[in-house]
């Protein structure tokens, strides 16, 4: 299976790391990364809402917001492996310590709660889709974006995450540090991408491919800032993907 697409632009965001140039210096020259955001501006939002987003949601828009400013409807993908787990232990603590759940905090808790508070920051109410994915998280949102884009000119496709709480660690790998990656994919333009579905037998899981021995994050991050000219994901199943594209996509 081969699909293709057009990155138009990207934006990317993690503690110290804004924009392109600075993703390229990190990953050529790797230092560990807070495990919070700094304070992100998002002015374009208002107070009242803007006090509704938690740090996936900060995050997210801050990446996202930048490359929607000259779009106006939009539909988007937003993709996330785990939510917005530390909000979902602490109402979980609170059923536990038999305490009244809060309705505000489990409306922000489901895995669609950052689009629909970007939707309504923007007053967008195009089509959004929100999933979710153990392995292959980032193949598959492209994989859903592209195919969107049968039907539009443009589509969004936000990966987002936050690291887990300690409890959560020992059964399921997680990045150390928050952050949100925000493509514009596009029928027609920007650099070329092509999205590869590799045979079962071919594939390689990532933990065991010593050549490629860096997370799915930190791979796609690298064909996005031309370190790369290919990024390869895998998983412990052996399904597997391979994207491929130019370096000249466009931050």
């Amino acid at each position: 299976m081969s699909l293709g697409f057009k990155l138009q632009s990207w934006n990317a965001l993690a503690p110290g790391l804004e924009g392109p140039c600075a993703w390229r210096r990190w990953l050529e020259q790797p230092v560990p990364l807070e495990p919070g955001l700094h304070k992100i501006s998002l002015k374009q939002i208002p107070p009242l809402l803007r006090r509704r987003f938690t740090e996936p949601g900060r995050c997210a828009a801050g990446a996202a917001l930048p490359l929607l400013e000259q779009n106006d409807a939009m539909p988007g993908v937003f993709a996330s492996r785990h939510g917005d787990t530390p909000l979902t232990l602490s109402l979980l603590e609170g059923i536990a310590a038999e305490q009244p759940m809060s309705p505000t905090g489990f409306s922000l808790a489901v895995h669609n709660a950052v689009s629909g508070l970007l939707s309504i920051a923007r007053q967008d109410v195009s089509e959004v889709t929100a999933i979710a994915a153990t392995d292959n998280l980032i193949p598959l949102a492209l994989l859903e974006s592209a195919t969107q884009l049968q039907q539009r000119e443009r589509v969004l496709c936000l990966i987002y995450d936050v690291p887990l709480p300690e409890l959560y660690r020992p059964y399921s790998q997680c990045e150390s540090f928050p952050f949100a990656l925000a493509m514009l994919l596009s029928r027609t333009e920007g650099t070329g991408m092509t999205l590869e579905q590799s045979e079962p037998e071919q594939s390689v899981p990532a933990s065991a491919d010593a050549s490629q021995n860096q997370s799915e994050l930190l791979q796609m991050m690298r064909l996005l800032c031309g370190l790369d000219d290919s990024a390869r994901f895998g998983s412990a199943s052996g399904a597997g993907w391979r994207l491929r594209g130019g370096s000249a996509a466009r931050g």
